[in-house]
């Protein structure tokens, strides 16, 4: 798999709330509990975003049945989360590093 770019805020969100099925209304509760209300993604948010997460693969609708579309998260975007992940540790230990004085010999 390519390296992607680095997600928005909003988007790894999202994703991380789909390990479990959700819809669009089920999404921002969950981030915002999640993120402790520091992070809140309104319905036109959501729903865009859902829109281009869907056409890249990372997510993909589950079967209606009557209620509320639902989504889930795919492989694809299970690993895009990994890369994320990784990417953040990296972002994290270098800070602790640096700012911890670590790097002094």
């Amino acid at each position: 798999m390519e390296k992607h770019s680095p997600l928005t805020e909003g988007v790894y969100y999202i994703l991380l709330a789909l390990y479990e099925p959700r819809h669009g209304y089920g999404i921002m509760q969950f981030v915002s509990e999640l993120s402790k209300g520091r992070v809140e993604l309104g319905a036109g948010t959501i729903y865009g975003a859902i829109q281009t997460l869907v056409k890249k693969s990372w997510i993909m609708p589950l079967e209606e049945d009557g209620r509320k579309k639902e989504y889930v998260i795919t492989d694809e975007g299970k690993a895009i989360v990994e890369q994320e992940v990784q990417r953040l540790h990296e972002l994290y230990e270098n800070g602790l590093l640096i700012t911890k004085g670590e790097n002094e010999k």
